[in-house]
């Protein structure tokens, strides 16, 4: 199966990645020759910096907005159990970032973070490609627009949660993200985005999971220190990173017996406590090996 390729109008993802230093030529390599959704299609690595990345490709604003990918591909990505968790877990997490303040969801999907903080945010603002969602939210009564431009009050905090690996010129979008934040560092960034050293791809090298993580939509994986980089380009400061794990043990131990994902809700993970899971996760974070990375940062002026 292949997928065509889209005309960039944007940098190259190479050229942003060499740019901010987070590869250097001499040291990349092909890590694949496909995607799972694209057999013609190559996945580079950094040798060193262990950065994976997709150059010269992008499937397209069209497929974002009618949101058709969403189901065609695999359950993980619709509506449903790990949406759920995730926004359980982002408003526990980032409270602090909420009550009382002005927030904006980038790319908030079917919009569940938001309806989470809805009774807790002074307001609450979803960014979203796909139509139909952007429809949905604002039936409901919650603000949702296609671009970022379209914001015109100064925002506290702004979340991407899993959407910056898929854009073309990420220093351009944060770029404008920070212009729509508060200045003189009242103004924060939130933002997820899966792990280029994840347990599974870096220590492990299960082949099943590489197969199923590279995604031709996933246009760059970050370590910790490519994504830092990226955020200080665009004017950030008091940046910290630090790694969390949306899939527990049970997930992990699904792979590598059954080399399929789901294994958090498989009958494994009814033994699962949660000294467990955070001994888990803690365990992973001592290694560098979280398969999420979440960075906090400022505005500067």
């Amino acid at each position: 199966m292949g997928i065509k390729e889209q005309p960039l109008n944007k940098p190259k993802i190479s050229d942003t990645l060499m740019r901010i230093g987070a590869i250097k030529k001499e040291n990349v390599e092909v890590f694949s020759t496909k995607t799972r959704d694209n057999n013609d299609l190559n996945v580079y690595r950094d040798r060193v910096s262990k950065v994976i990345y997709i150059d010269d490709f992008y499937i397209g604003e069209k497929v974002y907005e009618n949101g058709e990918y969403r189901k065609e591909l695999n359950p993980l990505l619709t509506r449903g159990y790990e949406d759920v968790m995730d926004s359980e877990r982002r408003f526990n997490s980032y409270k602090q970032f909420i009550i009382s303040k002005s927030i904006v969801d980038f790319g908030c999907g079917a919009g569940s973070f938001l309806k989470q903080s809805k009774m807790f945010a002074n307001s609450i603002t979803g960014i979203e490609l796909q139509q139909d969602y952007v429809d949905d939210l604002n039936k409901e009564k919650i603000n949702c627009f296609k671009d970022i431009s379209e914001i015109d009050n100064e925002q506290d905090c702004i979340f991407l949660f899993h959407c910056l690996e898929h854009i073309q010129n990420p220093i351009e979008l944060l770029s404008k993200i920070k212009e729509k934040l508060k200045g003189n560092k009242r103004g924060k960034i939130v933002i997820e985005v899966p792990h280029a050293r994840d347990f599974l791809i870096e220590t492990l090298g299960v082949k099943s999971f590489i197969e199923f993580t590279l995604w031709s939509q996933h246009l760059v994986l970050h370590t910790r220190e490519s994504l830092r980089l990226l955020l200080e380009s665009c004017g950030f400061e008091n940046i910290t990173i630090e790694g969390t794990q949306r899939y527990s043990i049970a997930n992990h131990l699904h792979w590598l017996n059954s080399n399929k994902p789901g294994g958090h809700k498989e009958l494994l993970s009814i033994f699962e406590t949660q000294e467990l899971i955070s001994a888990y996760a803690h365990a992973l974070s001592k290694i560098d090996a979280n398969d999420t990375l979440v960075a906090i940062a400022h505005t500067s002026t």
